[in-house]
């Protein structure tokens, strides 16, 4: 049976009967700005955990790095490679191998999301995101090349990192990083070719990694998914509208009812958080309807 060794947002991870194999169990939980939403959206668990599963797949197929993944032993769960895990910031000695990498890598392809966001308050600049200084930037514009940041793990919330520090946090040499920055632009390419074939944009996503034997890149947890990943149709991007089809649809619902503000508010100034508020039945609906047809779209099977 195992036992509960990590209950996150989204998913929990079990111990197996073998000590280097780890289960991940994929729920019906929903989670936007680092809070769980006490809503469950039906049969979300199995689109995640079908669709991110369908990717490492196409990763390994194409040679571009190892995985952790095992093998995917129900619709929801997935059995994977454990690694270790050290939360002491800087702690992981230069010749680990078989440990999690304490870093997020974040891709944007295009202005959306938090870094629109960000834009719109001014922490960011145009020039940051490889425009012009004096450039005035629209939301869903396409950026030059992508744009990579790396966030921290094992923090209360994400958090941004300039180069210095990742490499500080992780302990990784500057080449080690730039290696798995490398890798995280090939599953991307990889990502959009496959999906331009069924009419989507892969706007932006995150991933993570390990390092395996004599230190290589190991690509783990999930990606490639409506959590993860933010999605738009190309038909109507081309036309000029914003469709949006992944959890994006979800937080507008919280930006919209004004409890973004109050979240981001009462975070900026250290008070307590306001709970956040059930999702309406609709929008549950529209949102189980939304995670199974776009698993279809993404992967070209049947839910």
């Amino acid at each position: 049976m195992g036992d509960l060794l990590y209950s996150g947002k989204v998913k929990q991870v079990w111990s197996t009967d073998n000590p280097d194999i780890i289960e991940f169990r994929y729920t019906d939980q929903i989670s936007v700005f680092d809070q769980i939403i006490p809503s469950l959206i039906p049969r979300k668990g199995e689109s995640l955990n079908r669709s991110s599963c369908h990717w490492f797949d196409l990763v390994k197929k194409a040679g571009i790095c190892d995985t952790h993944i095992v093998e995917m032993n129900a619709p929801d769960r997935v059995l994977a490679r454990r690694f270790d895990v050290i939360r002491e910031p800087g702690a992981i000695s230069k010749d680990a191998e078989n440990v999690f990498v304490p870093l997020e890598v974040i891709c944007r392809h295009y202005l959306a999301g938090t870094a629109w966001r960000r834009y719109q308050r001014g922490e960011v600049s145009a020039s940051d995101f490889g425009f012009e200084d004096q450039a005035i930037l629209e939301e869903g514009i396409k950026l030059p090349k992508p744009f990579l940041e790396v966030s921290t793990k094992f923090e209360k919330f994400d958090r941004n990192l300039d180069r210095e520090e990742a490499l500080e946090i992780s302990n990784l040499e500057p080449y080690e990083l730039d290696r798995i920055l490398d890798l995280v632009l090939k599953i991307d390419s990889l990502i959009q070719d496959e999906v331009s074939k069924r009419g989507l944009i892969h706007v932006d996503g995150k991933k993570e990694f390990a390092l395996g034997k004599n230190r290589d890149p190991v690509l783990i947890d999930s990606f490639g998914t409506l959590d993860e990943d933010r999605w738009w149709d190309a038909e109507s991007y081309s036309n000029g509208q914003i469709v949006q089809l992944s959890k994006e649809a979800v937080r507008q619902h919280y930006i919209e009812t004004g409890h973004h503000d109050s979240l981001h508010n009462a975070r900026k100034v250290g008070n307590d958080e306001p709970e956040i508020p059930a999702l309406p039945q609709n929008i549950i609906d529209s949102t189980a309807k939304l995670y199974y047809s776009m698993f279809e779209r993404l992967t070209g099977l049947k839910f």
